[in-house]
């Protein structure tokens, strides 16, 4: 920001403050003999014909004349500082009570060993780069057990890509070997495939020759990079975390990532799912959630423990290819299937073929069907060999004796190569297990998984005890080489349950919450809104659209607010009900323009579906982003007054009203941020789903308004880079204007505080860096 200022602004000269309050290197408050820290007011406008000195400049100048005269005296500016926790800032307030945190102690034996950290690169044979996938694991495994004398029987903590590591020094700082897979899944044709090796299935009618897949052979680089010393896992135990202390973490998530690897584990960054029916859930549409879990050592403040939380991604139901596609498109017979769609669905999915039990990865489809496709064919007659044309078809049915049921009008599974396919009938396709599945989830599969990934305490513990017990890290070579020791039971901590806030209704009325919630029935609101120039639209929901309305504003009228009958209710035309859902948004609005006089302040929007109503999002783009229509949605299935309370207050806050207040605020009592004009910053970054790469991040910032009040917040968003943690948009120069998140809260903070500038700013930030799949947080204490 500050090099964005300077250049914008011009050079500086020497000895002058610039506008962002800092000063020019070398130059020092005249005052107080420390930098200034405070931001001055900017400096007037240079005239047209005036050329600003440039620093350096104005520096190699001050040696030949005179120091100008000091400037006048003026008082001291007040220090700035973050603010430090107390020396005995733990906090007393509340009931001690002992909890159990998912974190389990790790001891570690003292050691002068050092890992040694080694560069790996993977090359083929003729010094290409290896950039395919997972076969990084099975070149090293297979390089541990070749050349192990030569490694001095070294155990490596590989990480799957470009680093690994020993626990002391291999024989050689630069070490190369020569490496021969065979069968290492690659699509190469097998034996009697169809279109492999120029079409021949490899071998005659009467006498097939049965040979391995084509063996692969690799060039491993092994360089030496680094040291770290073993020790280092120490001073994380005993809190004094440096950067060799986390470097020597890392090796030891690379360790347990390996060990789980070796277990055949999905691994998703830290977390981990086990080939295991009983953790899988049929989200529908061929999408199954996968319950796993999430495995890291972590420094705490009572030394090293292991935190394992549970985790939940998304993976391709296994079994036969056409189950899969039949429920992806959502159709009961193949003949229905789209096979555009579903070539895109199952590129670069992994297959296992019968009856040879081979695994493939499919790389398309055939572009004719099972029964019209031609591949070549070569027959070994006698002492020579003659190529027929022939349909996969026939292949399968005639030469090698297999019925094909469904598959012959349908194409086939192409798992070769562009120039050099390998045919497969469909029904002779099933899909391995723990593939993940990255595209975007539907409404009704994210809901369905939330819902069926939720678990009770007792649950979760029980699931993260065995997940350490079927782990087995104990027996882990490298570890045990560590010196790690891992306890068995969940790390116990003191907590504290504070007392409930007290709360401030309406006409001066206070109330307690009980048991973590508060009931507002029968209660004045704080501050209400005015429910005018509304509307009602209805998606085909069937409930007494009369009766909901006068019940609403019969509610409404009791916690004080100020309800105007609607407009008008504008129902659904049944036709559009198995529409499209864009089409649907699009007709409801065609009618809110026809029959309102202008543009409405408030739409109730009723949907005939709980939770997984597919109108849900594209109305709520069209209202909010489109027309900046302040709408609320409700599901009409069990209403009733208390429904009706909790949907008003949603409402009531949406028009800008204020619900309830806590009474410490209300009292300007708030230890710290009621005394001094405060600010309170929530950030964070949200990103798209996974295989969504090309989704752009969204940037939100939360802030606080209308000090001494903590209750009354503004949001605003922008959007940056896919994937990008780091927030690009508090500072963001537009010209000669800041066109930032944090320049806007500021504006809005001075405005409704009465014309007060921040005198602390409070933030709070979100932050993801190696958070778990999909859901459930790491750390619960």
């Amino acid at each position: 920001q500050e090099h964005n200022r300077t250049v914008r602004e011009g050079p500086t000269p020497a000895g002058e403050d610039r506008r962002d309050g800092t000063r020019i290197a070398g130059r020092m408050d005249p005052h107080d003999g420390e930098p200034a820290a405070d931001e001055l007011p900017p400096p007037p406008p240079l005239p047209p014909n005036v050329v600003p000195i440039i620093a350096e400049d104005a520096a190699a100048a001050s040696e030949s004349e005179p120091p100008p005269p000091p400037p006048p005296s003026k008082p001291a500016k007040p220090r700035r500082h973050i603010m430090a926790r107390p020396p005995n800032g733990l906090g007393k307030k509340g009931q001690p009570i002992q909890l159990l945190a998912n974190h389990y102690k790790v001891s570690v034996k003292p050691s002068e060993e050092f890992f040694n950290h080694y560069y790996v690169n993977l090359k083929y044979e003729d010094d290409t780069p290896v950039d395919s996938k997972g076969i990084g694991r099975k070149v090293l495994d297979k390089l541990q057990h070749t050349y192990h004398s030569e490694l001095a029987d070294k155990d490596f903590a590989y990480d799957g890509e470009k680093s690994l590591f020993t626990i002391g020094a291999l024989p050689q700082i630069n070490n190369e070997f020569i490496v021969v897979l065979e069968d290492i899944g690659s699509g190469k044709t097998a034996a009697g495939s169809p279109g492999g090796n120029n079409g021949s299935p490899g071998g005659g009618d009467q006498k097939r020759v049965r040979r391995p897949y084509q063996a692969k052979t690799f060039k491993v680089e092994l360089n030496f990079a680094a040291t770290i010393p073993m020790a280092a896992i120490g001073h994380a135990i005993r809190g004094q975390e440096s950067e060799h202390s986390l470097e020597a973490l890392r090796v030891l998530d690379i360790i347990l990532r390996q060990h789980s690897a070796k277990q055949g584990c999905l691994l998703v960054r830290q977390s981990f799912f086990h080939n295991n029916p009983s953790s899988f859930v049929d989200l529908g549409g061929g999408v199954m959630g996968c319950r796993g879990f999430h495995s890291s050592f972590r420094g705490t403040q009572s030394g090293l423990s292991l935190n394992i939380d549970v985790s939940t991604t998304m993976i391709v139901k296994p079994g036969p290819v056409i189950d899969f596609l039949l429920a992806n498109q959502k159709v009961d017979h193949p003949d229905k299937i789209d096979w555009q769609k579903a070539k895109r669905a199952l590129k670069n999915l992994r297959i296992k073929t019968t009856p040879a039990n081979s695994e493939f990865k499919i790389v398309g489809l055939s572009e004719r069907n099972c029964n019209e496709q031609m591949f070549p064919l070569r027959r070994r007659n006698g002492d020579t060999t003659e190529t027929v044309e022939i349909t996969v078809y026939d292949y399968f049915v005639k030469n090698r004796g297999i019925e094909l049921r469904y598959s012959g009008n349908l194409p086939c599974i192409n798992a070769g190569r562009p120039k050099r396919p390998t045919y497969f009938p469909v029904e002779l396709c099933t899909l391995v297990p723990l593939q993940r599945y990255t595209k975007a989830l539907s409404t009704m599969q994210r809901t369905s998984l939330v819902e069926k990934s939720r678990q009770k305490p007792h649950e979760r513990m029980s699931t993260l005890n065995d997940a350490l017990k079927r782990s087995n890290y104990d027996a882990d070579p490298m570890l045990k080489a560590c010196g790690i020791q891992i306890a068995q039971n969940f790390t116990q901590i003191e907590g504290r349950v504070l007392p409930a806030p007290k709360l401030k209704a309406g006409n001066g009325e206070e109330f307690f919450a009980r048991n973590g919630r508060w009931n507002i029935a029968r209660k004045k609101l704080i501050r209400t809104s005015s429910v005018k120039r509304w509307s009602v639209v209805n998606f085909s929901a069937r409930c007494d659209l009369r009766g909901l309305v006068q019940d609403l504003k019969r509610v409404a009228t009791g916690m004080g607010l100020e309800y105007e009958d609607p407009h008008t209710v504008i129902e659904e035309s049944p036709s559009l009900r198995r529409a499209p859902v864009a089409r649907r948004v699009e007709e409801m609005f065609a009618q809110i323009k026809a029959k309102l006089p202008g543009a409405p302040l408030f739409l109730l929007c009723l949907l005939p579906e709980r939770k997984n109503c597919e109108v849900y999002g594209p109305w709520k783009k069209k209202c909010l982003a489109d027309f900046g229509i302040v709408t609320q949605c409700l599901a009409p299935q069990r209403v009733n007054d208390q429904y009706l309370s909790n949907l008003l207050l949603k409402i009531n806050a949406k028009l800008g009203g204020l619900n309830t207040l806590l009474q410490i605020e209300a009292a300007r009592a708030i230890p710290i941020v009621g005394k001094v004009p405060t600010i309170i910053l929530g950030m964070d970054v949200s990103h798209g789903q996974p295989g969504q790469s090309d989704r752009p991040s969204i940037a939100a910032v939360v802030s606080s308004r209308e000090w001494p009040l903590i209750s009354k917040y503004r949001a605003t968003v922008h959007t940056q880079s896919p994937k990008q943690e780091m927030m690009a948009s508090l500072f963001k120069p537009r010209g000669t204007e800041d066109d930032g998140l944090i320049r806007e809260s500021l504006i809005d903070f001075y405005t409704s505080s009465g014309k007060r500038k921040p005198d602390q700013v409070i933030i709070f930030r979100g932050w993801s860096e190696r958070k778990p799949v999909y859901s459930g947080h790491k750390h619960r204490a």
